[in-house]
């Protein structure tokens, strides 16, 4: 359904529509350094992507793998859901200022973003997201044409279920029988030797249980998506004092409460790993979000300040990018490094200052010579 856009009916914000927003910039940037600091530790595993279904929780047994695990398991990816959800609201405030017809060509944005979620599914990483957030922006997008009344229905319906959801499947662990994480020999071996190839080939056999985690958390990212929105139309990601008192206030109730409750989870029993990982995890996220607002707004603008902006700018190029960075250094066809000294703690710590490093420098002169990041790029000229 298309619905024509005009500006009354256009989302408030206090910043002008062609100005950007530097916080956005930073959160995103923030975000993918943070995805990256839960994905090292699948692409480090033994049994690579295939850990997560055999039950192996790679961040267990370092303190290096407690602290990651408490930072960021789950964290920034509903950060960045939070992220896309803004996102949307900001495109369709854009069209509003065009007088164009919404959703209009944000259909082509959705479906490139599900085929370079599939591309990259395929050939890099099973535990891609981009597919997820391309089902749910086309779910979420119409709904911003509608009445706050309708979308807060459906937001809060949306939390409910995925909580729902959530219990049931805990109740479930704890009900079934107690087992250790499975080791799987030929596993191991295709990720410590095996060719690009046979782990192609392996991703798209098991392509159903690769993406449950899609199907788990679709509520969950309804609801973040619409309170990305809800979020950016109160001006919560602006320059101003009210928009400060909004992210102090989501710092405090995002880390007071997500911060004991996640520490909490993770002293408990193992079959709790839901309820951390999708309960837990978004209260924090908020929290991020009102504390990286909090130094943006007293930090000087240094290299790092704009660096991550940059890679915020790049995000998707950076997403991509850090995982063929991530996978050429620990898989068989690559370095195989990650069956050296995968485990360890200061390996995965390591690589990933090291990547995260490669990418905020990286971005930074990238932009310095182009407008957007390769992806963003290619988006706009199919798009176009």
């Amino acid at each position: 359904m298309h619905t024509s856009v005009t500006t009354e009916s256009a989302p408030t914000q206090r910043e002008p529509a062609s100005k950007r927003l530097p916080l956005l910039d930073v959160l995103r940037g923030v975000a993918i350094l943070g995805t990256l600091a839960t994905n090292i530790w699948i692409f480090a595993s033994p049994h690579g992507e295939a850990g997560p279904l055999l039950g192996w929780t790679a961040t267990e047994g370092t303190a290096i793998g407690a602290v990651f695990e408490f930072l960021a398991n789950g964290k920034f990816f509903s950060m960045l859901t939070l992220m896309f959800g803004a996102g949307l609201a900001i495109q369709y405030r854009s069209a509003a200022g065009r007088g164009r017809r919404w959703p209009g060509r944000y259909h082509w944005r959705a479906l490139f973003l599900f085929v370079e979620g599939a591309v990259h599914f395929t050939l890099v990483f099973a535990w891609d997201v981009l597919m997820g957030y391309a089902v749910t922006a086309l779910a979420v997008a119409w709904m911003l044409t509608r009445s706050r009344t309708l979308r807060r229905v459906v937001m809060w319906t949306s939390l409910a279920l995925h909580l729902a959801f959530i219990a049931l499947l805990t109740a479930a662990m704890f009900a079934g029988p107690e087992s250790g994480p499975e080791r799987d020999r030929s596993i191991e071996a295709l990720y410590a030797s095996g060719s690009w190839i046979e782990q192609v080939q392996f991703r798209l056999d098991d392509m159903p249980v690769f993406r449950i985690e899609l199907a788990i958390t679709f509520p969950m990212m309804v609801f973040l998506f619409l309170a990305g929105v809800e979020l950016f139309r109160a001006g919560a990601f602006g320059g101003d004092e009210r928009a400060r008192a909004i992210r102090g206030r989501l710092l405090r109730w995002g880390l007071g409460a997500g911060a004991p409750l996640t520490a909490v989870l993770m002293a408990g029993p193992s079959d709790l790993f839901f309820v951390e990982r999708y309960v837990s995890a978004p209260l924090l996220a908020i929290g991020y979000i009102g504390l990286v607002g909090w130094i943006v707004d007293r930090a000087r603008r240094g290299p790092l300040m704009t660096g991550l902006t940059s890679l915020g700018r790049t995000a998707l190029s950076g997403y991509i990018l850090q995982n063929l960075l991530a996978s050429a250094v620990c898989y068989g066809w690559g370095l195989g490094l990650g069956a050296r000294f995968g485990g360890s703690g200061w390996f995965e710590a390591a690589l990933w200052l090291a990547i995260g490093a490669f990418l905020v420098v990286g971005s930074r002169l990238w932009l310095a010579r182009f407008a957007a990041g390769p992806a963003e790029a290619l988006q706009k000229a199919l798009i176009r």
